[in-house]
């Protein structure tokens, strides 16, 4: 059996053991169009011979900018690799600014992009990009050179001895990618990742993952940017699953049921907003089915894993499963046993109920400079706590230094950032990553994230404040789709909130309020009370240092496109504090 230790390994692996009939699919024309294990691996080659006759290199770095994930993706990623060449993936909704960043940083020789929108973006920072020779696009672009053409030009195989020398020569802790990070603050860095890094974290990760070799399917979504998905992909490569990509998150819904697949990955913003709609749809309801939702809700918000409520408990809940739970399952395709959820924190009341609707949602942990897999919850053999990332995987060494910061050791930590050496010694010291997180490790194994450390702060009065605990808790208030907890320095923490202005105006019209514009609902007096109720009830657990004492509404939706989050939906907390800055100064009396 084909040894693994390329990421190029994988599709090889697979053709040996499974021969999947379908390995990749996309939604091309309305249809699904599938790739057998067999048809990626040739078009895999096809590219390496183009990319030979175009004049790539061992270590040039190729950009991939893909708006959705698709089947041309892996093709290119394989193709690339196999040259001892790297791929560097860029997110699609990151600025022009950053794109020019990015390609210059690394110096990208080709750039591939999925659609017209992309190149429009790469078009305008172009001539500020004096290594970048081609760009080709996956869609058909009147005035861009289709993919296409590169797949004609490596026709010939007259040079796949020479690749095959290539691929030879490729060793296990070279490097593969970069990836650069979307970044908080400051500019991107570029995460060097070698192939040993994302193949031991996919190998280790694939034993968390109670899924049926050669026989299930998946649907990928998240961005194939971000390390998170890609690692998954290679993952699922390895276990012989067929994947499937959706087509975007406007249609999430609908290909859930086309597909039905067993396991997909999620980031805990998604679950909330998938949990909200499921609750919308309850309250609609009446009599006795609106009661039995209800019931069931609370019954699943009391979840403990392993019977831990005891006989009764799991007597009512085997009938909410048959009555209620058995249609949200029906509603995202009727197999979902899978969600691995990760990039953030996940509330406590989304792990419970998911569960109890045997979603199987196990919640793990990792970042970029990780491949990125750190620790996961596994529902066998009692892996699976509440309220934890679960145990480390396999060959990792997780310690907590003495200001409760998470480091770790193991096969997936980075080769460090990419021209950076001074940034790349400030986190790995004595061979451990320092991750700026910080946590704890139970009795049992089990790894708890308390907060960022780089987001904890302190009032004025010299108290610690955690804002993702706060925030954790307040996203829970259908009126609140966004908040980020402020007070560094001041003398008390405050809030700006994002409403969820869906629900907002649906409220306002049941209690006669119509105010059409989202910058004149946030000022209404009967709402800013129904605000401060939310708060004060979110407050009630709280420490008095922590409680939020003051908040103010934002008018506008927090987005990517406009700064506010990440790609993978983190707050960018200092963007977000600037545009707000005189509802900031209002709440500590400056303004």
């Amino acid at each position: 059996m084909q040894d693994i230790t390329r990421l190029f390994d994988f599709p090889y692996y697979q053709l040996e053991k499974y021969n999947l009939e379908k390995s990749l699919i996309s939604k091309k024309g309305g249809k699904w169009v599938s790739l057998s294990t067999q048809e990626y691996i040739d078009q895999a080659n096809t590219i390496s011979r183009a990319l030979l006759r175009m004049g790539v290199k061992p270590n040039d770095k190729i950009a991939v900018i893909s708006l959705t994930n698709r089947t041309e993706w892996n093709i290119m990623d394989v193709g690339i690799l196999q040259l001892g060449a790297q791929n560097v993936p860029v997110y699609p909704t990151v600025s022009e600014e950053d794109y020019a960043y990015v390609l210059n940083h690394s110096e990208a020789k080709y750039c591939f992009v999925s659609c017209g929108e992309v190149y429009q973006k790469v078009s305008s920072v172009r001539d500020q990009i004096p290594s970048l020779e081609h760009v080709y696009s996956f869609d058909e672009i009147s005035d861009c050179d289709s993919w296409n053409k590169v797949l004609e030009l490596g026709a010939d195989a007259s040079n796949q001895e020479e690749v095959e020398k290539l691929k030879d020569s490729v060793k296990a802790d070279d490097l593969a990618t970069l990836i650069y990070t979307s970044g908080t603050t400051g500019r991107p860095k570029g995460v060097m990742l070698s192939h040993d890094n994302l193949v031991s974290n996919a190998i280790e990760s694939s034993s968390r993952f109670p899924i049926e070799d050669g026989k299930a399917k998946a649907l990928s979504f998240l961005p194939l940017c971000h390390v998170y998905e890609r690692m998954l992909i290679y993952l699922y490569q390895y276990r012989g699953v067929s994947i499937y990509y959706a087509e975007s998150l406007d249609v999430i819904s609908e290909n859930l049921k086309e597909i039905q697949p067993h396991v997909m990955t999620a980031v805990p913003r998604l679950l909330e907003k998938v949990y909200d709609k499921i609750y919308a749809k309850g309250t609609e309801l009446t009599g006795i089915k609106r009661k039995l939702f209800f019931w069931a809700v609370d019954l699943g918000l009391r979840y403990e894993p392993y019977g831990k409520n005891g006989w009764w408990y799991e007597q009512q809940l085997a009938i909410a499963r048959k009555l209620i739970f058995s249609k949200w399952k029906e509603g995202l395709g009727g197999n979902l046993g899978i969600i691995a959820s990760g990039s953030a924190a996940l509330q406590h009341r989304l792990a419970r109920i998911f569960n109890a609707a045997e979603f199987g949602l196990m919640e793990g942990y990792g970042l970029s400079e990780t491949s990125p897999v750190i620790s996961v919850n596994d529902m066998r053999n009692g892996g699976f706590r509440i309220g934890t990332v679960g145990k480390p995987i396999n060959r990792t060494e997780v310690k907590i230094a003495a200001d409760g910061e998470i480091c770790i050791k193991g096969p997936q930590v980075m080769l460090g950032y990419y021209k950076d050496p001074q940034k790349t010694a400030e986190v790995i010291i004595d061979g451990y990553f320092h991750t700026g997180d910080i946590g704890e490790l139970d009795s049992d194994g089990f790894l708890k994230i308390t907060d960022r450390k780089k987001e904890m702060f302190k009032t004025s009065g010299g108290k610690y404040v955690a804002p993702q605990l706060l925030e954790n808790r307040f996203k829970q208030s259908r009126f609140i789709e966004q908040i980020m907890v402020v007070g560094e320095g001041e003398k008390m923490p405050a809030a700006l909130i994002q409403p969820d202005f869906d629900f907002l105006h649906e409220w306002a019209k049941l209690h006669n309020i119509t105010i059409p514009e989202n910058s004149d609902i946030i000022k209404n007096e009967q709402v800013l009370a129904r605000y401060q109720q939310e708060v004060d009830e979110a407050n009630e657990k709280f420490a008095k240092w922590e409680k939020v004492k003051q908040f103010r509404l934002t008018p506008d939706v927090w987005n990517i496109s406009e700064g506010h989050l990440t790609p993978t939906l983190k707050l960018r907390r200092k963007i977000i504090k600037a545009k707000y800055m005189d509802l900031y100064e209002d709440i500590y009396g400056r303004s």
